[in-house]
């Protein structure tokens, strides 16, 4: 159980999966909640619209129509790949459905689908408060094709809530699988559909199919022996300065100042050329 995402939350994980959205009038006051509850919220229902054309299909979805007021789901997903969103809040689009399937999906325990639905619209629990649902341009007569940028779309919005709400592929279901009145949606096999969230869901949001996930690039480094030994050098010859820079009365000579010096010289061109270094390291990174 979760609690519905904001309508900022909702855009942001959109887009963050790569969704392109459009943003229809007040959709995010635009809702049923005067008729009913929202939440708490148990997963996704996808929907055919029967219908053709995108902007007849969005005003259809956002007003409804006179046995059923708009608006009909959350957001409209047409032939080329656009989410039009439509209304934020409880919408008229699962309707009553079997609460065993209902259980089955808050469990997320079920095999590659849920049971069968026996109870439908007149007689089932209350989708409508339970589960986001969105629309899908399609005549719904099996023959209708998906683009593959409209199917790319579904799956990107179902895993962009299940993401954002920590759920598996398994809290996303047809309308078919909710209620026993349903055939929605015609054309692809949700246990399908299911499968293509679950394996987007194993990748970050940015992911796109065809594509692997980035592997950090390996710094370049200067051997640690390589560096070491000039280390304990440098140590060797600040030792010396110490060893022959004083006499036994603890002062000091031309010899060993002269000895000194070109120890000290050393020292210096070994500092300029780790700088050298240091700077060439920083350029190949």
């Amino acid at each position: 159980m979760a609690t519905p995402l904001s309508a900022s939350a909702v855009l942001t994980a959109l887009r963050a999966e790569g969704v392109r959205v459009v943003e229809v009038g007040n959709w995010r006051t635009h809702n049923r909640n005067s008729k009913g509850a929202w939440g708490p919220l148990n997963g996704s229902i996808v929907h055919h619209t029967v219908t053709k054309g995108t902007a007849s299909t969005v005003a259809m979805v956002r007003d409804g129509y006179a046995s059923l007021p708009g608006p009909l789901c959350h957001g409209m997903i047409a032939k080329d790949g656009t989410v039009h969103m439509v209304g934020w809040g409880r919408t008229n689009h699962a309707g009553g459905g079997d609460p065993t399937v209902l259980a089955r999906v808050v469990a997320e325990d079920y095999g590659t689908r849920p049971p069968t639905p026996t109870k439908g619209n007149s007689n089932g629990t209350d989708g409508n408060r339970h589960f986001y649902g969105w629309e899908c341009e399609n005549l719904g007569d099996g023959k209708d094709p998906w683009p593959a940028a409209q199917y790319d779309a579904i799956v990107r919005v179902q895993a962009a809530l299940c993401r954002a709400h920590g759920w598996t592929a398994k809290s996303v279901i047809g309308h078919l699988e909710w209620s026993s009145d349903k055939v929605d949606p015609r054309g692809f096999s949700m246990a399908d559909l299911r499968a293509d969230v679950a394996e987007r869901l194993k990748h970050p949001a940015s992911w796109s199919p065809g594509t692997t996930t980035p592997t950090p690039k390996p710094s370049k480094e200067t051997p640690v022996a390589t560096t070491d030994d000039r280390v304990k050098a440098l140590h060797a010859n600040l030792l010396a300065i110490g060893e022959i820079g004083t006499t036994a009365k603890g002062t000091t000579s031309g010899r060993v100042e002269h000895g000194a010096g070109y120890y000290l010289a050393h020292i210096l061109n070994e500092v300029r050329q780790l700088r050298v270094d240091v700077a060439n390291l920083k350029k190949e990174k």
